[in-house]
């Protein structure tokens, strides 16, 4: 089981960045959360098996055909997520 926080940088706010998450992680069966930061950047934690995460990993330098990833920070994270994929609240 991997748990890790990204910082997705470019292009990535109202280009359906969020929803595209959802739909990508839920469908890979990953639990964790995505939302918008107030600096421009989308900020996300993804659960789940190894292979699932780092494939979403590689899915997040892409985005939606709107968007324009420039970079994606990738860390290790420590908090407890809840089952399901879900659009947090910004911040």
């Amino acid at each position: 089981m991997k748990r890790v926080h990204l910082r997705i940088h470019g292009q990535v706010q109202g280009v359906m960045f969020r929803g595209w998450t959802v739909d990508e992680a839920t469908e890979r069966g990953l639990d964790g959360w995505v939302r918008n930061v107030h600096d421009g950047t989308v900020e996300a934690v993804l659960a789940g098996e190894d292979a699932k995460v780092d494939e979403m990993i590689q899915r997040c330098h892409e985005g939606p055909p709107a968007a324009r990833v420039s970079k994606v920070d990738v860390t290790d994270a420590e908090e407890p997520v809840g089952r399901g994929f879900h659009q947090a609240p910004s911040v």
